[in-house]
């Protein structure tokens, strides 16, 4: 059965924003873990972190009260305590490995990333993994220096203290998809700790559908003094990891699969639509469903000019991963020694970092998660058929195999637009013409439904002969 999605009551779909990942009444599962997230708790655990004095990947590791080991046993004692509090649904565990001398690390070191799983109900070939993290590491002015206070309230304990609020919310819940809280060390040596959990998921062949990172998402008060507590920007981006992986600079199997995407992308318009760029689009479309009057901020960037964030080694390893990051950055309260000069305070503090906005940041997170591990997996091999002139668009894609599945959305939109705004069910489906709608002057993709009126991420389709 077809069903057009619109803001009225014609015969085809029309322009309405929003329609794309989902009924447009909230899921009541959503919408409880939306809810729950606790700013008090938040700004508690951030207090907590800011605590250690420094969180420096080389600080010590002995003192129960300093350094980076006493807030790593910090943080897997509370997610322990969520997973107790869940029945031991929570799986939490130290993520463990001997980083050798480089650039930023003078001698060996051990990192260790903390890392909480919460597995889905679909095991075997349907089982995806959603990941979404913060680093508990921090610094000072000088990155290599590991004693000086270096509190890191906004960079990064806003993002651990999210993804620890999420943890502990969503282990009270079931999803299909399992999902992955990890808060991870060496971020700001060089990405490491995310780099080594990367890197064994490409090893073991996890299948990692999306990651996420919260990083410096602590203050709505930008340098210029001016508030947005109502905003945060989302850099989604994949178009440049491909062109990365297709030079040489990965992974050969990852480099065959970038020369086949940028093929298509050139041969269809797909700049705009690689893995990454529709998880971008769904976590904005569901996080604003979720939490009207807040806009997440699409930008079609990997992440900030002259800085990254640990989202990057799963880019370069073919992953959809996106970044979150608050709107107006004040460069006084990070990577700074804590000091007064002139009047101005430095350093990243506690002060500077407001609790309410981070829990915001959390939710849209938490909508985006729980909306991804409860939708059916995008479509796969879906493709547009060229074979012939014509003002019809024909798309079809291979069949979903969840035992909940419901059925088929096809989505366009404008070329010069951010998200779709297009949307028409067709059922269970896995070919259909869309008549009077030319394949020429829109951008297309196609999500899978289930019975609940869970949808998936978009999939782009390549150009394709008729079979």
């Amino acid at each position: 059965m077809q069903r057009t999605i619109g803001c009225g009551l014609l015969a085809v779909a029309i322009a309405c924003p929003g329609l794309a990942a989902g009924p447009a009444e909230p899921n009541p599962q959503i919408a409880a873990v939306v809810a729950a997230i606790s700013a008090q708790r938040i700004e508690a655990r951030i207090a907590k972190l800011a605590s250690f004095h420094t969180r420096h990947t080389l600080s010590e590791t002995n003192s129960e009260t300093r350094g980076i080991g006493a807030a790593r046993r910090w943080i897997k004692a509370e997610l322990d305590h969520c997973s107790e509090a869940s029945g031991g649904r929570l799986k939490v565990a130290f993520d463990a490995y001997v980083e050798p001398p480089g650039r930023r690390i003078p001698q060996a070191v051990e990192i260790v990333n903390v890392v909480a799983v919460l597995p889905g109900a679909q095991a075997g070939p349907l089982d995806r993994y959603y990941v979404v993290s913060g680093h508990y590491d921090s610094r000072a002015t000088d990155v290599m220096d590991a004693k000086g206070q270096a509190p890191g309230a906004n960079d990064d304990a806003s993002g651990v203290a999210a993804v620890m609020e999420m943890a502990c919310v969503m282990a009270a819940q079931r999803f299909d998809a399992t999902l992955v809280f990890m808060a991870v060390a060496g971020e700001e040596q060089g990405l490491l700790g995310a780099k080594h959990w990367a890197e064994q998921a490409e090893k073991l062949g996890l299948p990692l559908a999306g990651m996420i990172t919260n990083d410096i998402i602590g203050s709505s008060t930008g340098a210029d003094g001016k508030r947005d507590n109502r905003s945060v920007r989302l850099f989604a981006n994949g178009l440049p990891a491909l062109l990365t992986a297709q030079s040489g600079a990965t992974s050969d199997a990852f480099a065959q699969r970038a020369r086949a995407e940028l093929k298509a992308i050139a041969q269809s318009g797909g700049e705009f639509d690689t893995p990454t760029h529709q998880l971008g689009r769904y976590l904005k479309e569901i996080g604003e469903r979720y939490l009207p009057g807040f806009t997440v901020h699409l930008i079609p960037r990997p992440d900030r000019f002259l800085r990254g964030g640990d989202h990057l080694p799963f880019l370069e390893r073919g992953y959809a991963a996106v970044r979150f990051t608050e709107p107006a950055e004040d460069y006084r309260h990070q990577h700074q020694d804590v000091r007064r000069e002139g009047g101005v305070q430095f350093g990243d503090l506690p002060e500077f970092v407001d609790p309410a906005y981070v829990a915001q940041v959390t939710r849209i997170n938490a909508a985006g998660l729980a909306a991804l591990a409860l939708a059916p997996a995008p479509p796969r091999e879906v493709g547009i058929e060229v074979g012939e002139l014509e003002n019809d668009t024909t798309l079809r894609w291979r069949a979903n195999a969840e035992p909940d599945l419901a059925g088929y959305r096809i989505l366009w939109r404008d070329p010069g637009e951010a998200t779709w705004t297009h949307a028409l069910d067709v059922g269970k489906l896995t070919r259909h013409t869309l008549k009077g709608i030319s394949k020429d002057n829109f951008v297309f993709g196609v999500a899978a439904l289930d019975h609940d009126g869970n949808a998936s991420p978009a999939s782009f389709p390549r150009p394709l002969r008729p079979e």
